[in-house]
């Protein structure tokens, strides 16, 4: 090996000095010291490691200097030891699953050497904790040159399966027109992005049975539940506001109240709608409209998540099943409408945001409470409408995933009420 012993070496003209050639291997053994001059760049690391993305450490490990490495302390705590350390060696690690806070990494050095100018073990206990440390010398050893805790995380958000899932912007929209289940396999990380919106319509009431030229009480609309989430736009029902569900990543049974059973025949009450529920929200089904006739005591509407309505006699007056049973906040419902003494006619189903009423004429369709609109499922729709009473004949049954209650008849059965339907809606994107 040749060797050339000199105290300076200069460029023969021009500023630039080259050493070596491009693919050469400039070697400067180990304790040599470059003494920087306010122009020198190049030597040795800049602060920067090469991180390890291809070992995902679990468990204690020996570093090396020069890299960087991802520990996942998600099934618990373990050890990273330090290399020998050297002037200007450098290791980093990161928490890479969040979980330092619960299970800590400790920094054990090697041998007697110092962290920060102590002897001993340093431990990261911060959840999302990166550091970086450099060794100096021996009077200081390793020291923590970059230690961040901002935990600087990309946005998720819900991601759920169940029902017909549509979407409308940046929501997706799930409805169910029977039972299921909702399941979320993932949550933001987010909070406010947990909360959804929903829709729970319970099953309308059925119409009642009606004779003697009476009309029959129809059938109370199923109850009616929502609730807007503020990161969901959309217009919304008067009735908003029944309480705020945030989700986790778990299932949710979803149950789909059926409309209430036609009544089997003379002298008897339209049946009651079934519940719906999702999560802690249950609207009640609507109730069955009474009998029209001058005999028997079925004349009564049924109470429910709205009443039904009273059917017609030529005796007393009195009044229509109560809504809003049980009572919620705002009301899931209202009283079902009262007949008219006499001339035979009957009152109708109550509605989700009125109540049922009643007409003198017999002879006349008297429509049943008003229900409630709501954009929800993106497009403007009306759910839980009080059944009416029929000028003549049998009544129309409730259609199906609306929560309306069924017309009565006249002379004739009243109609079955129609199911209910739950929608939840959330922010995907």
């Amino acid at each position: 090996m040749s060797k050339i012993e000199v105290n300076a070496i200069e460029p023969q003209c021009g500023t630039n000095l080259t050493v070596g050639a491009s693919g050469d291997t400039i070697t400067f053994p180990s304790g040599t010291t470059v003494v920087n001059n306010g122009s020198q760049t190049g030597f040795g690391r800049t602060g920067t490691v090469d991180w390890q993305t291809g070992s995902i450490k679990t468990s204690t490990f020996t570093a090396a200097n020069g890299e960087g490495y991802f520990a996942n302390t998600s099934g618990g705590a373990f050890t990273m030891n330090l290399p020998a350390g050297s002037a200007g060696a450098i290791v980093s690690v990161v928490d890479y699953t969040n979980t330092f806070q619960t299970n800590a990494l400790t920094i054990s050095p090697n041998g007697s050497e110092k962290i920060g100018g102590a002897v001993g073990a340093a431990v990261l206990n911060t959840e999302g904790q990166s550091v970086t440390f450099v060794y100096v010398d021996g009077t200081e050893g390793w020291k923590n040159v970059q230690d961040s805790t901002s935990n600087e995380i990309g946005n998720t958000f819900i991601t759920a399966t169940g029902g017909t899932i549509t979407t409308s912007g940046n929501c997706k929209i799930h409805t169910f027109t029977g039972p299921g289940t909702f399941c979320v396999s993932q949550i933001s990380n987010t909070p406010a992005n947990n909360q959804v919106s929903y829709m729970v319509v319970a099953g309308g009431g059925a119409g009642g049975t009606s004779q003697d030229s009476q009309q029959s009480g129809g059938g109370g609309a199923g109850g009616f539940r929502e609730d807007k989430s503020p990161v969901t736009p959309y217009t919304a029902s008067p009735l908003e506001g029944a309480g705020a569900i945030s989700v986790t990543a778990t299932g949710f049974p979803i149950t789909v109240g059926g409309g209430g059973a036609q009544a089997p025949g003379p002298l008897t009450k339209g049946g009651n709608g079934a519940n719906s529920i999702f999560s802690t929200i249950t609207s009640t089904g609507g109730g069955g409209g009474g009998a029209g006739s001058n005999a028997g005591n079925c004349r009564g509407g049924n109470d429910g998540g709205s009443g039904g309505g009273q059917g017609a006699n030529n005796s007393s007056a009195e009044a229509g099943g109560s809504g809003n049973t049980p009572p919620v906040s705002p009301p899931q419902g209202n009283n079902g409408g009262p007949n008219v003494t006499g001339p035979g006619a009957g009152g109708s189903g109550g509605g989700a945001t009125a109540a049922g009423t009643n007409a003198p004429d017999p002879d006349a369709n008297n429509p049943g409470g008003a229900g409630a609109a709501t954009s929800i499922n993106a497009t403007p729709t009306t759910f839980s409408t009080g059944g009416s009473n029929t000028d003549s004949g049998p009544g129309n049954s409730g259609s199906n995933n609306t929560g309306d209650g069924g017309n009565g008849g006249k002379n004739a059965n009243g109609g079955a009420g129609g199911s209910g339907i739950v929608i939840i809606r959330y922010k995907f994107q």
